[in-house]
């Protein structure tokens, strides 16, 4: 009869397994969860270092970390002694190179398990999505660019950086969630993701439930498709399914699903949570595509992480958590 969660965590190198499941329970509950959290911890896969335990995570938002990885080659552990971001180049320019990166970087495993990238080297299917997001991203760093007022007003405490540090922050986040979204369809890793994940989903008693007590599942980012792909195959009784800063209404992505776009059997309620400038969400609703929309709630909440994807803001965001916390105290 206890409550069960399951976090499914996004894009970039992660902090090491148990220190990531802390963070994210801190962040939903207040305290630590115990066995009634269970991660699917899937980052080794595609990154097989975790992050130092001293180094925030710089796809969190922290301004610093990210703007310093980015300016010291993504490296966070160089952070320190990073300099100054460079101005930033063309977008055109970025998301070619980086499309052209994705595409190389695991060579021979265009077969991977749902084909390969098209379009002469490039990210081929997910070529315009990475265009959107660079384009996106360079409108958000020109927007939110910190400008003295009238007089001595100081700047806003909120957005402490120059522009080409948060166009730094932005790309990073693009970079990785277009690098790790093609290795997921297009560079093999997308079987070993899953079972990952349906391992955790069977460690907390999703696949038959004799227990009776309630699952909620917590998807962000790519975690969210990864989720998706499992609970979509079947089998798997949840109460609650949540995507934070998701992917999943953008039409690259539902082109290469591992099952059209649809409420997974099983699922009791969806709830879709994304900040407006969350460059990874870009489409924020998700009810139109996945039917029959009365089970998915789409909402638009606030994200003060700075590049407004942070997990730890969805989480601690109320919107977000009193629905997951309601689910959990039911006993069935």
């Amino acid at each position: 009869m206890r409550p069960r969660i399951v976090y499914v965590h996004g894009s970039g190198p992660k902090p090491r397994a148990g220190l990531l499941k802390a963070q994210w329970d801190r962040a939903l509950f207040g305290h630590e969860a115990d066995d009634r959290s269970h991660l699917a911890y899937w980052a080794p896969l595609l990154h097989p270092e975790p992050l130092p335990e001293h180094v925030p995570d710089p796809l969190e938002g922290w301004p610093g970390a990210a703007a310093e990885a980015e300016a010291a080659g993504g490296r966070p552990e160089a952070a320190a002694r990073a300099p100054e971001p460079p101005l930033p180049e063309d977008p055109a320019r970025f998301a070619a190179r980086t499309a052209a990166g994705a595409a190389r970087a695991r060579p021979g495993a265009a077969g991977g398990d749902r084909g390969g990238a098209e379009g002469g080297g490039g990210g081929g299917p997910l070529d315009g999505w990475l265009r959107d997001m660079t384009y996106f991203a360079e409108a958000l760093a020109l927007a939110e660019e910190p400008r003295p007022g009238p007089g001595e007003e100081p700047l806003p405490k909120a957005l402490p950086l120059p522009r080409p540090a948060r166009t730094a922050l932005f790309r990073l986040l693009v970079k990785r969630a277009f690098e790790d979204v093609h290795a997921y369809f297009f560079g093999g890793a997308g079987p070993a993701a899953r079972q990952v994940v349906a391992d955790a989903l069977d460690a907390a008693g999703a696949a038959g439930r004799a227990d009776g007590g309630p699952l909620v599942v917590v998807g962000h980012s790519l975690g969210s498709v990864v989720a998706y792909d499992v609970l979509a195959a079947g089998g798997r009784r949840v109460d609650l399914f949540v995507t934070l800063g998701s992917p999943l209404g953008i039409t690259e992505v539902q082109d290469h699903l591992a099952a059209p776009p649809a409420m997974p059997p099983g699922t009791a309620l969806w709830l879709n949570a994304s900040d407006a400038r969350d460059v990874v969400a870009l489409d924020h609703a998700l009810r139109p595509d996945y039917t029959p929309p009365g089970q998915l709630t789409d909402l638009l909440v606030t994200n003060a992480s700075a590049n407004h994807h942070g997990i730890g803001e969805y989480l601690s965001n109320p919107l977000v958590r009193e629905p997951v916390r309601r689910v959990l105290s039911r006993i069935a």
